[in-house]
């Protein structure tokens, strides 16, 4: 047996661990990149990814969220599903259609956290004629762009009502969210199909100088609409969200969602669920329909099975989950 006696010999190696180790620690010492798909510009979703990514980004030193500005929520599925995001944001009825597998393959994707509540309903200028969804039929709609999930919503609600957005409307479908308002406001469209708390295309036709009347289903029409869909769940807008709305506004819909890649790590994920936890005021001062967006409402509104491993961890490290 050779013995190797060179001191050169052992101070390279130790030069070589120390520089493996300095590696590592360096990396470490990265915060992950994560990226979100949001939506096309206008909307509620690349209006809250904004703002989740400026806040998170500020407040950790673990994670670093990019955006990925995408066509709305069956496109982020669609990226999901084959890996090419890290993170989505979901409306809730496409997220229950991928994750249920209706008409379609199950999604084998997780959560990571709700985001806010979808109530649906349609605006109108408020000095236009109409009252009653009823006053709608038969005139031009917009219903949101093509891969949006809140026209699963609206073809829901009105399937409940007996009615069709192809057929019982003249549906028109949008290239940019902030499209619709502005049809809105130029009278090219009678009314914008929208969800949501805060949500911009409702804020953009209030703050204008006409003002904006909301049309909702009314009571005996929720009861009709959930003996059909009783997937959608009764959700109300607040009074005095949106300018000139002073009382609250009844209708339906679900919880839009952030939905994770299959194969993300659960280090990761844990490190996200915890970054949005203690970035949680700050969100919330930032963007009115952000303050739903907590941990006790991810664990009340997602059954545990479908919450990813590394959340899981963390809501259970912070007692929210046994």
């Amino acid at each position: 047996m050779r013995l190797i006696h060179a001191p050169g010999f052992f101070v390279g190696l130790v030069l070589i661990l120390l520089g493996q180790l300095a590696l590592s620690l360096a990396a470490q010492a990265q915060p992950l990149r994560v990226t979100l798909g949001t939506a096309t510009p206008g909307g509620g979703f690349q209006l809250f990814g904004q703002h989740l990514i400026e806040v998170i980004n500020t407040h950790s030193t673990t994670i670093q969220l990019e955006e990925q500005s995408t066509r709305g929520s069956r496109q982020n599925l669609t990226l999901l599903e084959k890996g090419t995001l890290d993170l989505g944001q979901v409306e809730g009825n496409a997220a229950r259609v991928a994750l249920e597998g209706l008409g379609r393959e199950k999604a084998n994707l997780k959560v990571l956290s709700v985001m806010y509540p979808n109530p649906g309903m349609f605006v109108v200028r408020a000095d236009s004629p109409y009252q009653r969804i009823a006053d709608l039929e038969g005139r031009p709609i917009a219903f949101g762009t093509r891969a949006s999930g809140l026209r699963i919503l609206a073809a829901d609600v009105l399937d409940g009502l007996g009615l069709s957005p192809e057929q019982d409307f003249e549906p028109i479908i949008l290239d940019r969210a902030a499209d619709g308002p502005v049809l809105v406001l130029e009278q090219n469209a009678a009314a914008l199909w929208g969800a949501g708390i805060g949500w911009p295309g409702f804020v953009k036709v209030a703050d204008s100088p006409v003002g904006a009347r909301f049309i909702a289903p009314d009571a005996e029409q929720i009861a009709r609409i959930r003996q059909q869909h009783p997937h959608l769940a009764p959700m109300s807008v607040p009074a005095n969200t949106y300018r000139g709305q002073n009382e609250a506004i009844d209708s339906v819909g679900l919880w839009s969602l952030i939905l994770i890649r299959p194969d993300l790590d659960e280090e990761t994920v844990y490190q996200l669920a915890r970054a949005l936890h203690q970035s949680e005021s700050a969100l919330a001062g930032q963007l009115a329909q952000a303050r739903y967006t907590t941990t006790k409402n991810t664990v009340e509104q997602v059954p545990p099975q479908r919450l990813h491993t590394g959340a899981a961890r963390y809501y259970r490290e912070i007692g929210l989950l046994p």
